[in-house]
This record gives C-alpha cells, sequence and structure tokens, in this order.
C-alpha cells in the first residue's frame, strides 16, 4: 500500500511523534510510506522535519507554514499534493490537522471519486467532536477512515460516521528508548537531587488551561507530610512564570520544585529520575504522549479521569485515577511512594501495558486494518 503521512504542522510536538513512529512502523510491515509537511522555520529545533530526516523519512513535499483552510492561499500547495498524488499513485493519505484534511480533499479530487485514493484523518482530542454541519461533512462523508485517541474516543465519534470506518488507538512510543533503568546518577544530581529524595514528575508545557493551581497546591500538601518530597516538572512555556514559578514561591515550596526546562536527548533519562508520573489535563495531544513514555519507562501514574487518561492508566492496575482535588492528588502520591511493594507492583504493570497496547507495532497493525477498510477498492 502507498500511504502519505500528510501534516501542516512543523512543530516536534502534540501528534507529530506518534505520527513518525507510525509511519515508520508501517514502513517495516512492507508498506511505501512518505511524509509531506512544512519546514521548520530557521533557527527552529527540534523539529518534523528534522526528525523524520534522522530517521531516514525525508518529506517529499514540503507544505506551506500556515493553518486553517483558505482556498485562495492553499491553491499551490493543493496543486502540488495533487502531482505528487498522481506520481506516486498514493492509495490513502493520512491527515493529522483540517488544514491539510482540506488539501487531501482537494488534491484526491477525481482519484478518490474513482476509489483510488482515501483520505483518512486522526482526530487529536478526546473529547467529542462538535456535531456542527461543517464537522458533520468533514469528519463524516470526507473521511474515508476517522482515528481517534482512544476506544471510548472513537465511540463518543461514531455518531458523525454513518458506519463509515473509524478506529480507536493509543499512540506509539519507542519502547526501547523509553525503557525501564535506574536513574542516571550525573542527571539526578544535575537536577538538585539527593539519593533520599522522592520525586514526582510531570511533563507538561506551561499553560494556564493546564491546571499547574492544583498540581502546586498537592506538592505543597504532600510535602508538609513528607520533607523528602520533590516535584520534577519537564517543559516550557511562556507563561511559566506565572503559572509554576511565582505560585511555587507563594506556597513557600519554590525550593522543592524543579524546573527541568524543555529536554532533548536526555528527555528518557530525565524521566527516569521520577519515582512516580503524574498528569492532569491533555495538551496538543489528546493521546497523552507523556503519559505512555512515562508507563514505557515504567512509572506508576496519578492521573484525572479528563479525556483518555482513565483508558491509558488502569486504575489500581497501573497508576491510580483520582478526583482533581489537592488532597486526592497528595493522598495518591503519598501512598505510592510510601509502599514500596504497591508501586513496584504498579511500575511492572505499566511498562507490561506500554508493551501491549503502545508499541509502534501494534498502533500500525491496527492503523493498517483501518486503512484496508477505508479502501476496498485497493
Amino acid at each position: 500500500m502507498r500511504i502519505l503521512q500528510l501534516t501542516s504542522d512543523w512543530k516536534w510536538t502534540g501528534p507529530a511523534a506518534p505520527m513518525l513512529e507510525l509511519a515508520l512502523a508501517l514502513r517495516a510491515r512492507g508498506h511505501e510510506v512518505e511524509l509531506a509537511c512544512p519546514e521548520a522555520p530557521a533557527g527552529a529545533s527540534p523539529s518534523l522535519c528534522s526528525r523524520a530526516r534522522s530517521a531516514g523519512l525525508a518529506p517529499q513535499l514540503l507544505l506551506e507554514r500556515a493553518r486553517g483552510i483558505a482556498p485562495v492561499r492553499d491553491a499551490r500547495d493543493a496543486a502540488r499534493l495533487r502531482t505528487l498524488l498522481a506520481k506516486t499513485d498514493v492509495g490513502v493519505v493520512h491527515c493529522w490537522h483540517t488544514r491539510d484534511h482540506g488539501l487531501a480533499l482537494r488534491a484526491a479530487g477525481s482519484r478518490r471519486r474513482a476509489g483510488r485514493t482515501r483520505v483518512v484523518r486522526s482526530y487529536k482530542s478526546a473529547d467529542p467532536i462538535a456535531a456542527w454541519p461543517w464537522n458533520r461533512w468533514l469528519f463524516g462523508p470526507a473521511s474515508d477512515g476517522l482515528m481517534c485517541v482512544s476506544p471510548r474516543a472513537a465511540e463518543r465519534n461514531r455518531r458523525l460516521r454513518g458506519g463509515r470506518p473509524t478506529l480507536g488507538a493509543f499512540g506509539a512510543v519507542d519502547l526501547e528508548r523509553f525503557r525501564p533503568a535506574p536513574p542516571d546518577k550525573a542527571v539526578r544530581e544535575s537536577l538538585g537531587l539527593s539519593p533520599e529524595h522522592r520525586v514526582v514528575g510531570i511533563v507538561a508545557r506551561a499553560q494556564r488551561h493546564r491546571r499547574f493551581d492544583l498540581l502546586l497546591e498537592a506538592a505543597a500538601r504532600a510535602m508538609a507530610r513528607d520533607a523528602s518530597l520533590r516535584l520534577l516538572i519537564v517543559g516550557r512555556g511562556t507563561h511559566i512564570d506565572e503559572t509554576a514559578r511565582a505560585p511555587a514561591g507563594r506556597l513557600g515550596v519554590a525550593d522543592r520544585v524543579i524546573f527541568a526546562g524543555y529536554r532533548d536527548t536526555d528527555y528518557p533519562d530525565v524521566l527516569r529520575c521520577a519515582d512516580l508520573f503524574t498528569f492532569l489535563v491533555p495538551g496538543s495531544d489528546g493521546g497523552c504522549r507523556a503519559v505512555l513514555e512515562a508507563a514505557a519507562c515504567g512509572l506508576p501514574a496519578v492521573v484525572s479521569s479528563r479525556g483518555a487518561l482513565p483508558e491509558i492508566v488502569i486504575d489500581g492496575e497501573t497508576g491510580r485515577v483520582v478526583p482533581e482535588a489537592p488532597a486526592a492528588l497528595a493522598d495518591a502520591w503519598l501512598a505510592l511512594l510510601h509502599d514500596s511493594a504497591l508501586k513496584a507492583r504498579l511500575a511492572a504493570a505499566a511498562r507490561r501495558r506500554a508493551q501491549q497496547h503502545f508499541a509502534p507495532e501494534e498502533l500500525a497493525r491496527q492503523v493498517e486494518a483501518l486503512y484496508q477498510e477505508a479502501s476496498p477498492l485497493r
């Protein structure tokens, strides 16, 4: 099968990593997979293009950096994409955002009507798609296949599909890169962590809606009961001072909150410095990639019930799913940190679940079936 992964986002964020893992795994299954995406702005790093090239998936078409659908602006990209589809006889165009979905529909045109090219769409949020007339068309007859971030998310969106192929699949992570291993002593020391510290880790961009208020209030409560507890925040954001640093100071825990910033090559090592993981609000990726990565590293997780989190983390088996209340969050952290046998059992189960459900090969198998169901003529 000839497959084109199409995205209008140049950033190495959100669904970019699972998309690249999927593309490489589909290639390993014998499919011809190509990529079309925008080039990153000068000096921007990391980017999808750079990561894809390093993985041997150099983009076949560089799109304009743009968002949303604008027919006049998008005419050139649509024409170039139409040429690429005809030249390479692409059978499936897998779109990840609304702009590339619009481009695919324009470019596929007669090929789609003849059944030669199918347009498959990924929807990155676990929330139900709003049933507006535009969405009923775009995610209904304008999508030959729809991929959602979890099985429950797929069920919520079947009302728009009219029986058309729909898949709910978790994302994918590199299980070798993200594997259980003892914390790297040098990395741990660079973060100011001592052997006696118990560490709760979170990976999240500092945004107002990500509930850093809840996170820090819970940390203050837990730290009042356990002086060895440290909160490790991995991520960056233009609002980090007002959303995280200043509140930590007001709560009197600034000296016990570690801001690790954005990490790249040493990210798995930083992640493994945590004793457990926590996550409250999904960001731009409803698949919650950081939670999958933590599970692959063998970290039990304490999460809220938002989005796909209760499907990714099995309460009482691979972690805890708790109410969005500081006391509930602090209690769950401390229960795991102070019970080494429970933590070890949940950690082992988290790794097993990652191997069973978050492997690129498993995602590729499921998506391949979706493509085949959406393309009965090929």
